[in-house]
């Protein structure tokens, strides 16, 4: 029997992709596995303990917990967007106050040591010592009791995709590893396979971990099991977690990828290109005949496509063969987003809100990074997306080597131009992956004391450094008055992942015409 766990902290509000695949694989070659998601079960345990703290706030949140879980399973709730902002302020309110810890700052979507760096290995080791520092650690030491004891698992594998979540993660391993020595742990995940691809990658937790898997998991698994691969790995994802119904959604959100790695796969900017990961797309036609499935047999609320970039092959199979839910997920911006007929299509699969990588305003930038496409393109598919009734989420990137400071405000000025065509926007500054072409000519400083860090500062050859940046978007871009709208329409925490419930799509698709709207698209 095989225990698969996935760590704090991510944002609570759907299962996880990768060990939902895992645990496909593990099905369909007859090993038995259990799935247990103790990110979603910590918190939910941080919110039964009685807050130290006595100010008007918490004692609100405190007394108001039970009603806001409820409410955030509850569809209505994402109808009134103050009513929704107030329940997930005030949970998030009473995790920021739980650690007994004062350096541990833990949130709905982050964790923060202030004295140990997830970026350390030596940190990560101090962390599996002394698991009971954790703040999980009431929760997650008696629940691994408890499974480890009644299931008696040959393995437990840990998923370990984000930095959020390593040292929650270690302490976790460290708590296996000194109760229960015999067990065998394999950890991989999205972090350890960027940390695998690092020149100061080495063996540093040995006798700690017995086996790390870099990049998709199921093969390597079924391998380490003495698990002979058959020709036919098209393995169904198996969404059987505890709790299934507990995220916090009003219903549930089924992720699923139709491929690894990322087909254009050439931005300067981009780790899959730093770390050379390879592409492997599915077919489309197993990917709809899967969907199809998976929606008859889960009955989502919303399909969460989380491929880098969903391939222009597989948005025609979704416009051919619609899935049964409504869906949204990351797409590069090409020509066929700029045909309305195309558009239209999408909406009428499902298709709810896209993810865009739009980065900058400056087509100069643009070439400079590889990007790929043109801001006339861009203007179009905003056009055509947001006609047909797709909600848009526009990402952009401000403090790339090759911008200046009147790029940006050309950023600015593009957005503001465009703005009716834009729902969402996520604002990012550019950290410099190690292993990118840049990062071997420009000067760097280290984002964190470690020897497993991705990403670098560095000394931008335009003088236009991080306090610049962050005072341009805070005194000119968000608060310009096209902006400061779209601006307003975020999800707090959950951000990009419960935007579809504010969008038009979204609430025609499951409510009656004359429910309240919030976000037009």
């Amino acid at each position: 029997m095989i225990l698969l766990v996935h760590p704090p902290v991510t944002k609570p509000c759907e299962p996880p992709a990768g060990l939902s695949r895992l645990a496909g694989a593990l099905r369909d070659n007859d090993i038995p596995y259990r799935l247990i998601d103790l990110n979603l079960e910590g918190m939910k345990e941080l919110w039964t303990h009685p807050p130290a703290t006595d100010d008007t706030w918490t004692r609100r949140a405190w007394n108001n917990r039970e009603g806001h879980l409820k409410s955030l399973s509850n569809g209505s709730t994402y109808t009134r967007f103050d009513r929704y902002k107030r329940a997930v302020l005030d949970l998030n309110r009473l995790l920021a106050i739980s650690p007994a810890h004062p350096g541990i700052r833990l949130s709905l979507d982050n964790y923060e040591d202030e004295s140990l760096s997830p970026a350390s290995a030596s940190d990560l080791i101090h962390a599996a010592q002394h698991p009971e520092e954790n703040p999980f650690y009431h929760h997650f030491s008696h629940r691994l009791h408890e499974i480890i004891e009644e299931e008696q698992p040959l393995m437990i594998g840990f998923s370990l995709t984000y930095l959020s979540q390593a040292l929650c993660t270690f302490a976790m391993i460290g708590f296996v590893r000194s109760e229960f020595p015999a067990i065998q742990i394999v950890v991989g995940g999205g972090l350890i396979t960027s940390w695998t691809k690092c020149p100061t990658w080495g063996n540093f937790f040995e006798g700690l971990i017995d086996h790390i898997v870099s990049g998709p998991g199921e093969i390597p698994l079924l391998s380490i099991l003495g698990k002979g691969i058959s020709r036919n790995t098209a393995w169904r994802p198996a969404y059987n977690f505890e709790h299934l119904d507990g995220y916090l959604a009003p219903g549930l959100i089924l992720p699923y990828s139709t491929s690894s790695g990322c087909y254009w796969g050439r931005c300067n900017f981009c780790p899959e290109r730093a770390e050379g990961n390879r592409y492997v797309q599915r077919p489309p036609h197993e990917v709809v005949r899967e969907l199809h499935r998976l929606v008859k047999d889960t009955k989502p609320t919303l399909i969460h496509i989380t491929d880098n970039a969903i391939s222009p092959v597989i948005l025609r199979a979704l416009a051919q063969h619609p899935p049964g839910a409504p869906w949204y997920g990351f797409v590069r911006i090409t020509e066929y987003l700029a045909d309305p007929d195309f558009c239209i299509a999408l909406r009428n699969s499902g298709c709810v809100m896209l993810k865009l990588g739009v980065e900058s305003g400056e087509q100069r930038v643009l070439n400079a990074m590889r990007k790929g496409n043109d801001l006339a393109t861009t203007a179009r598919a905003l056009k055509a997306v947001s006609d047909a009734g797709i909600a848009t989420y526009v990402y952009l990137l401000f403090g790339t080597p090759y911008e200046s400071e009147e790029d940006a405000q050309r950023t600015l000025d593009f957005v503001v131009l465009e703005n009716r065509y834009i729902n969402f926007m996520n604002l990012a500054i550019f950290n410099l992956p190690l292993l990118s072409p840049d990062a071997q000519v420009l000067g760097r400083r280290d984002f964190y004391d470690g020897n497993l860090s991705l990403y670098s500062d560095f000394v931008h050859p335009k003088g236009w450094d991080r306090k610049k940046i962050r005072r341009f978007l805070d005194q000119r871009f968000r608060k310009h008055p096209s902006i400061r709208p779209i601006l307003q329409n975020q999800p707090p925490f959950f951000t990009s992942n419960h935007a579809p419930f504010f969008t038009e799509g979204f609430i025609r698709s499951v409510k009656p015409a004359d429910e309240p709207k919030r976000v037009s698209g």
